[in-house]
């Protein structure tokens, strides 16, 4: 039977993408957060928790775990704000796709295949789910665990249980994190996510944690929070595997380069298609979108091994391929500006460069790339 997982539109930036060790970890600070994501005083909320309190004893929570578990939670209004502006500016496929494959997550991707293939090759042989299908999931979620949350995860499910969209969803959330705790996986210190309660390297929600998560490692806890990415990676697994994954099938591949029969989907008008086997369709059960299941899908074919995709997409609304905005991006990043990842996705920090660059000379300052700021800047 195959099992949903509930879907997030998380921020691309906010994605991320050690050796193995069964000693103990040091917990995760909440330094360096946004000052909307720190507690702030809000009565209506110490209220709604205090009612909450007997209606997760009532369900099995005990006293103990409900005085530790809520002892730090506070109202984060950062959250909310969060929540409710989640859809944002569409990327397009190959915007996605060029993040998710960027230079320096392939990079960063082969050193954690090199610190943990031994681990991965463990977990692929338990599960029948290939190493470098997980290794792309860890990559995308959570930058290969260099982003895995630093918010509380208590706090956060609580705030949105209050004042969220969907209050009987979040509080179904907020449950399962004091179960967590109740189980002894993980401590209230320790059990940090994303605003949203995604946890780990392999960002599990609360209630799939219960459903899915495995103490790969044998040391009694289901620890997806540790440097040691071992229980995230089998527990990843053991979700897929849940799932319907097939051992040995092929997730897809790009259209016309192989011999493989599947379904054809064109994720952007004027780019490469693709032929898809039902394994697409079991990681699009973590996360429902076929931008993200494409996007592991070829990373994981990248760090197999494979080429970039031999399809091209066609120029943007400015009339710039991926190749021009990537010398643009390079171009100011050569005069000292700061853009972030060189992967020819115009953020923010691309945006200001460009406003600032065009500010020095004089021109209009739209923050736009464009081929006429390309030869300005060549």
């Amino acid at each position: 039977m195959r099992i949903s997982r509930r879907h997030f539109l998380v921020a691309l930036g906010a994605w991320g993408v050690a050796s193995c060790s069964s000693a103990p970890v040091p917990a995760q600070t909440t330094t360096g957060l946004a000052p909307d994501l720190l507690p702030q005083p809000n009565a209506r909320f110490d209220a709604w928790l205090a009612a909450f309190r007997g209606r997760a004893a009532s369900r099995g929570i005990s006293a103990e775990t409900l005085e530790a578990g809520l002892a730090g939670a506070g109202y984060l209004p950062g959250v909310v704000r969060r929540d409710g502006s989640q859809i944002q500016t569409r990327r397009t496929f190959e915007e996605y796709l060029s993040i998710a494959t960027s230079d320096e997550r392939l990079a960063k991707g082969r050193g954690a295949l090199s610190r943990h293939g031994g681990t991965l090759a463990a977990i692929e042989a338990r599960y029948g789910v290939s190493q470098y299908i997980l290794a792309a999931i860890w990559g995308v979620e959570s930058q290969f665990g260099d982003k895995r949350g630093q918010i509380p995860v208590v706090s956060a499910t609580a705030t949105l249980a209050f004042a969220g969209r969907r209050g009987a969803f979040w509080e179904d959330q907020l449950l399962a994190a004091l179960r967590i705790l109740q189980s002894g996986d993980t401590t209230p210190d320790r059990l940090l996510g994303s605003w949203a309660g995604a946890m780990g390297h392999t960002q599990f929600i609360p209630t799939s944690y219960l459903a899915f998560a495995v103490d790969f490692d044998g040391d009694g806890r289901r620890d997806i929070w540790a440097e040691d990415p071992g229980d995230a990676l089998a527990s990843a697994a053991s979700y897929l595997a849940r799932n319907g994954w097939k051992t040995g099938l092929a997730w897809g591949e790009e259209a016309g380069t192989g011999q493989m029969s599947g379904r054809s989907i064109r994720p952007q008008a004027g780019g490469p298609a693709f032929l898809v086997t039902r394994n697409f369709d079991v990681l699009k059960t973590y996360n429902n979108s076929d931008f993200y299941a494409l996007s592991v899908g070829h990373l994981a074919d990248r760090l197999a091994g494979a080429g970039p995709l031999r399809g091209g997409f066609p120029p943007d609304a400015n009339g710039l391929t991926r190749a021009d905005r990537i010398a643009v991006q390079r171009a100011l990043e050569t005069r000292g500006y700061e853009v972030g990842t060189i992967d020819g996705v115009i953020g923010p920090l691309s945006e200001a460069a460009i406003r600032d660059f065009q500010a020095s000379r004089g021109l209009a300052v739209t923050g736009r790339a464009t081929p006429e700021l390309l030869s300005e800047l060549r």
